[in-house]
């Protein structure tokens, strides 16, 4: 046949009238392309809401805790006996936990007074007592803070434990006779089981925990009870 005509299987046809599969082609290598960018994409965005969501969380406890360290500035006082309160309310809680029996019944009073305790005495205590000391003992030297210890145990300990039976008494009805009596018979058994505990704790506060952390020598109430 004459040009501008091709063979295709037989039959002559016109080049312009031959069909191609070059363009579906084409628009099926760029939907692959668009599926795998997509895909490539996905792992990243994982990622990126992951660091995030940590950031945010690692932030909001920096925050807690620097405005945690700026209360104790500005209101020291209110601050610790609060956080006094919330650890002997820990202490006592755990302790009821560990020696309750298994008839007995949880005593939620005995938890009320120990909260009571560590918010109206022995956190504003503390605070008072450890504020006296540093400007007393201003070094964290070895020989220091030993001296530290023995004035805690002439001088706090036995006025602290005899302030706690006496309360504790008091509020659970006894009379001021009973009180004497019951300071006679536990206050200096107290003091000596002290001496095997408390001086290991009172070295590691006064020797490596800064004055305005020092309420937290509370926790080891949770011990001690």
């Amino acid at each position: 046949m004459g040009s501008g005509y091709v063979r295709i299987i037989g039959k002559w046809q016109q080049p312009w009238k031959i069909k191609t599969s070059t363009p579906s082609s084409f628009a099926s290598v760029h939907q692959l392309r668009n599926i795998r960018n997509s895909e490539i994409s996905r792992p990243i965005n994982l990622l990126s809401s992951r660091s995030f969501s940590s950031s945010s969380s690692r932030s909001s406890k920096i925050g807690f805790l620097g405005w945690y360290l700026g209360m104790l500035e500005t209101s020291p006082l209110i601050t610790k006996s609060v956080t006094s309160s919330l650890i002997f309310a820990a202490a006592d809680l755990t302790s009821q936990k560990i020696m309750l029996p298994p008839s007995g019944s949880f005593d939620p009073i005995r938890t009320l007074r120990m909260t009571g305790y560590g918010l109206l005495i022995l956190g504003p205590s503390q605070h008072l007592w450890f504020n006296f000391v540093a400007k007393v003992l201003p070094k964290r030297d070895v020989i220091t803070t030993l001296k530290k210890i023995i004035m805690g145990q002439a001088i706090f300990g036995p006025c602290i434990n005899s302030v706690f039976f006496s309360v504790n008494a008091a509020l659970q009805g006894e009379s001021g006779d009973e009180i004497v009596a019951r300071l006679k018979r536990d206050l200096l058994p107290t003091q000596l089981n002290g001496l095997l505990y408390w001086p290991i704790c009172d070295f590691v506060t006064f020797r490596f925990v800064p004055v305005h952390l020092q309420v937290y020598s509370a926790l080891n109430f949770l011990f001690w009870e």
